[in-house]
């Protein structure tokens, strides 16, 4: 059996890394277009990057829960593929003994906007940063912004289709194309699993719901399909 998985932000909630778009998310207390735009980098890329310093920070101070954990075992001891989409930019999974591909970029990169190189973020990054490949001053996190496309979409258009479970966990439904993967897989044949502390705006999609805090659910889950 080939299990694909979407996690979003309430994977890493546990782990003290905010989500994005509940009553308390990091969204509602910052304006997305002047942090999380190329439009508002090109506006004031210092703001920018200090917001994605601050969360470069918090990211790399953060532990791998029992949901992360979870995952890696699933995917070190299933019997079949296990691939992990994240629409999260922290590492983790990574951290937890997993891969996964990062749809959404991730912040512990820096890339360039003129010779789009890619290279291992410092701490702090700034306007006057230069490119270390072609000396540009054009620096950026390597995030998906708002307005950009994500990452490995063929790649991951490919596993849709030949998935035989599909299962989202701890995502909103609310961003596409992340929030299309469960019709995708659906109308491939797969069977489909929400796992989340709450519905989300899709949970009608989806063949199962299991409610619930990640560290929690997700280990039953994971214990659940290697015994079964």
């Amino acid at each position: 059996m080939k299990i694909v998985i979407l996690t979003g932000a309430g994977v890493s909630a546990e782990s003290g890394l905010g989500t994005f778009r509940d009553k308390d998310g990091l969204w509602t207390k910052v304006d997305l277009k002047e942090v999380a735009t190329p439009e508002g980098f090109a506006k004031d890329p210092d703001k920018v990057h200090a917001f994605y310093n601050m969360r470069r920070k918090n990211a790399r101070a953060a532990k791998p829960n029992a949901a992360h954990f979870a995952l890696a075992r699933l995917q070190a001891e299933h019997d079949g593929p296990v691939l992990i989409i994240t629409q999260n930019v922290d590492r983790l999974h990574a951290a937890a003994g997993s891969e996964a591909l990062h749809m959404h970029g991730r912040h512990d990169l820096a890339c360039c906007w003129t010779c789009e190189a890619r290279w291992d973020a410092p701490d702090e990054m700034s306007s006057a940063d230069q490119c270390p490949s072609c000396g540009s001053t054009t620096t950026r996190p390597d995030i998906v912004w708002f307005g950009e496309i994500p990452q490995y979409l063929d790649e991951i258009a490919r596993h849709l289709a030949s998935a035989d479970l599909f299962a989202a966990i701890g995502t909103s439904g609310q961003v596409y194309p992340a929030a299309g993967f469960v019709s995708e897989a659906k109308r491939h044949g797969a069977r489909t699993v929400e796992i989340n502390l709450l519905a989300s705006d899709i949970s009608d999609l989806f063949d199962e719901h299991i409610v619930g805090p990640a560290t929690e659910v997700v280990p039953r889950w994971v214990d659940g399909l290697l015994q079964g």
